[in-house]
């Protein structure tokens, strides 16, 4: 009887440690893998996030840069890491949803190899062009490509990256033909568009906003499905040339499969909790930064939600033409 007693106690033990179960949890720093360098703005979104959230934990939260690939090597780590509730994956779109489209090799399903955590606030992007364009609006814009097929040059934060997925999907709506440019991220890219070595890009509303208030480039039109007031005057794509036309960089938390269901509720909660902060949330909203309901995005609807945005990109990019890699 007292060996039963004995393993029966070594069972139940061995089942709260590893499910997390313990009134402690997080009992120790957990880690977050950003797939990007540091520096940029995925970065800079998960380490303002991840800074929040752990206020709520009363905990550390380590940002781990695994840059490469477009952001799925990061991804692919992700995956393979030990699911016990202290590693998670800031995701993005273009490795949780364009990736299985544009890589030949993906070393992980986007949606068999993880569970959603929740879902970052959306940030929209807006057509750039250098300050001396001749190209005044959307209009001009695509009258000239139209009339000068492939010479229109787009730049772009790498491949797979948002930038060069909004101008493919740009591109083909519009029927036309540009020339993309890929940088090793988005801020060559930049560079290069107020140098006058590119002709346009796409960029998220973040980190845009500061160079077309100082006038090193000149906004012609937003993805988002509204006007942004930290952009006076500039339409929607949708509104000024092409009629439907919706695009945004999404973000969010993924844990490998297999994570305990008390630690992916309880970031969740934490997550809730950090949107009732009027003081953080005002500083996204001044910068861009679209806030979402975050009841609207529970783990089980942003699991949803990234199966449908992995379909919905898979259409995209055979529309665009764009090889796999």
């Amino acid at each position: 009887m007292k060996s039963k007693a004995i393993a029966l106690a070594c069972a139940l033990f061995a089942g709260m440690s590893g499910s997390v179960a313990a009134a402690d949890y997080p009992s120790h720093a957990i880690t977050w893998i950003v797939p990007f360098a540091a520096g940029g703005p995925t970065d800079a979104m998960a380490r303002n996030i991840a800074n929040r959230v752990g206020q709520e934990l009363k905990q550390t939260i380590l940002i781990e840069n695994v840059a490469g690939a477009g952001g799925t090597i990061g991804a692919a780590k992700a995956a393979k890491s030990t699911p016990d509730g202290y590693t998670f994956l800031v995701g993005h779109v273009g490795y949780m949803a364009a990736a299985p489209s544009l890589y030949q090799r993906l070393q992980y399903d986007p949606v068999k190899d993880f569970e959603a955590v929740f879902r970052f606030p959306d940030t929209p992007l807006v057509l750039l062009v250098g300050a001396g364009s001749p190209q005044k609006d959307v209009k001009s814009l695509v009258d000239y490509a139209r009339a000068n097929p492939g010479k229109l040059n787009f730049g772009n934060a790498g491949v797979g990256s948002t930038s060069h997925l909004v101008a493919a999907m740009f591109a083909a709506q519009a029927h036309i033909q540009i020339t993309p440019i890929a940088y090793k991220g988005a801020g060559p890219a930049m560079n290069d568009l107020m140098g006058g070595q590119v002709d346009a890009m796409f960029d998220q509303t973040n980190t845009a906003l500061p160079q077309t208030r100082g006038g090193k480039i000149r906004a012609l039109a937003l993805t988002s499905t509204a006007q942004m007031p930290q952009f006076p005057g500039v339409p929607t794509l949708a509104a000024s040339a092409v009629p439907g036309f919706e695009a945004s960089t999404w973000y969010g938390l993924y844990a490998p499969r297999g994570t305990p269901r008390q630690a992916i509720d309880t970031l969740y909660a934490a997550w809730q909790q950090a949107l009732k902060d009027k003081d953080f949330t005002g500083k996204m909203t001044d910068q861009g930064i679209q806030l979402l309901d975050a009841g609207q995005y529970a783990p089980a609807a942003f699991q949803a939600y990234t199966a449908d945005e992995v379909k919905r990109w898979t259409g995209v990019i055979e529309q665009a033409g764009i090889p796999k890699q």
